[in-house]
């Protein structure tokens, strides 16, 4: 199992991501997804990939999202999905079940949801904590990460969640231009981030609902 996942990290670092995890799927996932169980239980974890949201793009986000910005985010998960195609192919050429979930496709508009929560199946492989704004929180890159995973049924030795969180930081909450955040992660206000996002749409030029001022606010410690 682990020169598997050797194996598999090697592939995806090849293809230019920055971090790697496994998460156990099961019961002791939790909800983390919108696909059929029928599907679901053809898998038993995931693999889990970050590529890190470059400093430089994020100093051109002032009280909301810029058009580099905007782009950048883009190419970022179009990198993710050609990293998740990659190990995707290279676990079922070794004749085992792989499903790569796109890196931002929302399939339920009204809470913001994808097929999988990427954030959570991260949150299980090990790669960081929920953090106040919502988002994954890793170590090395604070919230300055996208994220993509691939379902599979090869055997491989998950990670355990970090026992961290965001102690005294609250630079996000500081940050926000939406007043969302909070001192409890769960108390996050969707509804206000979400009419900010839209409203970002018609003032910013910006054809997605993107933000990054929360993400700028919280860089982790390689940066």
């Amino acid at each position: 199992m682990e020169e598997l996942r050797a194996q598999i990290e090697a592939q995806a670092y090849q293809h230019g991501v920055d971090l790697v995890g496994v998460a156990p799927l099961g019961e002791e996932a939790g909800p983390f997804h919108l696909l059929p169980e029928e599907v679901i239980r053809r898998f038993t974890s995931a693999v889990c990939l970050a590529a890190r949201v470059f400093p430089t793009v994020l100093e051109t986000v002032t009280q909301g999202p810029s058009l580099i910005y905007y782009h950048h985010y883009r190419q970022l998960n179009y990198l993710l999905d050609r990293a998740a195609l990659a190990v995707a192919r290279w676990i079922e050429a070794r004749g085992f079940r792989a499903l790569p979930v796109a890196a931002s496709q929302v399939v339920d508009w009204e809470r913001q949801l994808g097929h999988v929560s990427h954030k959570r199946l991260a949150y299980l492989a090990g790669l960081g904590w929920r953090g106040r704004n919502n988002l994954l929180v890793t170590p090395k890159y604070g919230a300055q990460v996208r994220l993509v995973s691939i379902l599979t049924d090869l055997p491989l030795n998950p990670g355990r969640p970090l026992q961290r969180d965001c102690s005294s930081c609250r630079r996000c909450l500081e940050a926000c231009p939406a007043g969302a955040i909070r001192d409890n992660p769960g108390d996050f206000d969707l509804s206000a981030c979400l009419a900010k996002l839209k409203e970002f749409t018609r003032t910013r030029g910006i054809g997605q609902y993107v933000c990054g001022v929360c993400v700028r606010a919280c860089p982790g410690k390689g940066n």
